[in-house]
């Protein structure tokens, strides 16, 4: 009888049934099926890492439990904090002139640095073939950079040379542990099962990105590798090809950080009114706000705007610049010209922090969980912070550290308007 009833697994396989895997601790519960059969559980028969398993003939389709979302979720933002330390150690290497002091890229032969003094010989003398090291003299720099000491001439010693290679070189391996840190685990859960289809769709999606970025980022070194005979500006790298860089390093940072939010915070009840649409809206507006912001900083690096007038609130005696429209056609001025990079960055600063302001005081007339309004302060005190940073960058003519600190701020704030965003999204139906 026992036999009838309990036909072998291998009958089993082959029939329509959709069988609920439960934790260990109900082994002997009996479970029904839809085609009316009912078997006990064994003891041991199945893991509690899954909470629901498809079974059928082809095999088993898992589904993540809340405790693999977890998992998942402290996996990404930790991706999102190595992407966070890439940008930091970038903004340093390009503060310290050092993006152009490798030459060639190579995915894992260059990851051995030079051990002898014959290897550093030649690495040193590949590099005094490119322009950074040839262009030198103040007959080929701006007006502006006259009393800024520089490292382009020819009485940089081995070991300068070797400070600013090993700040590359700790930016490249930094970008292939980023790498690492979201390819293998990804490859892991996806085989465990812990990726729900939106969630492998996401995954791919993030992967592709880091690889888009190694790519992106040595595209934008040879645009500084480039001879340019009919310049006489510092050897430097595309402003435009910087910002895509530093774009895309945003988009990876924002897309890890807002997954890994969604998985770890409980999503809060909130009753749909009006006011809470317009403060959904708004906190929309001020993020992207807030990174167009910091996009726009890469513009300042590049041309190295930020010591063009080091003066505030006014721009030099005015408070409008003479040489805001010098260059023709029109637009180039927008991408191209310090004056008007640096004005730009300036009117986005202060459009970010009135626009975080508003979005604070309109936040307090809503009824707001307790850490929906922890996420407002936050975003509320970075937003004051980084603009007390910024301003004493400029006036202190662009001190390295306290440079990289206003970068790194611009990450902070970023991740708080990302943050108080998360806390108001939508429960689904």
């Amino acid at each position: 009888m026992q036999r009838m009833l309990f036909p072998p697994l291998k009958a089993l396989m082959g029939s329509p049934c959709v069988r609920l895997l439960v934790p260990r601790a109900t082994p002997r519960t009996q479970y029904g099926c839809s085609c009316g059969i009912k078997r006990p559980w064994r003891p041991g028969q199945y893991s509690t890492i899954s909470e629901v398993a498809l079974q059928s003939g082809k095999g088993t389709v898992s589904l993540p439990s809340k405790a693999a979302e977890q998992v998942v979720g402290r996996w990404l933002l930790f991706c999102s904090g190595t992407v966070a330390g890439a940008v930091i150690l970038g903004g340093v290497t390009r503060l310290t002139e050092s993006g152009l002091s490798m030459v060639d890229w190579h995915l894992i032969k260059e990851m051995k640095p030079p051990t002898s003094q014959e290897e550093w010989e030649a690495e040193f003398q590949k590099y005094q073939q490119f322009p950074e090291f040839k262009i030198f003299g103040t007959e080929n720099v701006p007006p502006f950079l006259w009393e800024i000491k520089i490292s382009l001439n020819h009485d940089m010693t081995l070991a300068e040379f070797k400070f600013i290679w090993y700040m590359e070189y700790s930016h490249r391996m930094w970008g292939r542990l980023v790498g690492l840190a979201y390819i293998l685990p990804a490859a892991y859960f996806w085989r465990k099962g812990w990726l729900s289809r939106g969630m492998k769709g996401c995954v791919l999606v993030l992967c592709g990105l880091v690889c888009f970025q190694g790519l992106l980022g040595w595209y934008m070194v040879k645009s500084g590798l480039e001879e340019k005979p009919d310049s006489h500006d510092i050897p430097r790298v595309s402003q435009y090809r910087l910002a895509a860089h530093l774009g895309s390093a945003l988009v990876l940072y924002c897309a890890s950080l807002w997954t890994s939010l969604s998985l770890l915070l409980p999503q809060h009840k909130l009753p749909e009114t009006r006011q809470l649409l317009w403060l959904r809206r708004f906190a929309h507006g001020t993020a992207g706000l807030v990174f167009l912001t910091a996009l726009s900083g890469a513009f300042v690096a590049g041309l190295d705007a930020g010591l063009v007038y080091n003066s505030f609130p006014k721009m030099g005696e005015s408070w409008i610049p003479e040489d805001l429209f010098t260059f023709s056609p029109t637009l180039r001025n927008v991408f191209e010209n310090p004056t008007m990079v640096q004005f730009d960055h300036r009117l986005l600063g202060i459009s970010s922090v009135t626009a975080v302001t508003v979005l604070y005081f309109l936040s307090q007339r809503i009824p707001l969980p307790r850490r929906t309004k922890m996420a407002a302060v936050t975003l509320l005190a970075l937003a004051y912070i980084q603009v007390g940073l910024g301003i004493s960058t400029l006036l202190m003519y662009v001190p390295t550290p306290l440079a990289a600190t206003h970068q790194s701020g611009s990450l902070a704030l970023l991740s708080a308007a990302l943050w108080f965003m998360n806390e108001l999204r939508r429960v689904p139906k």
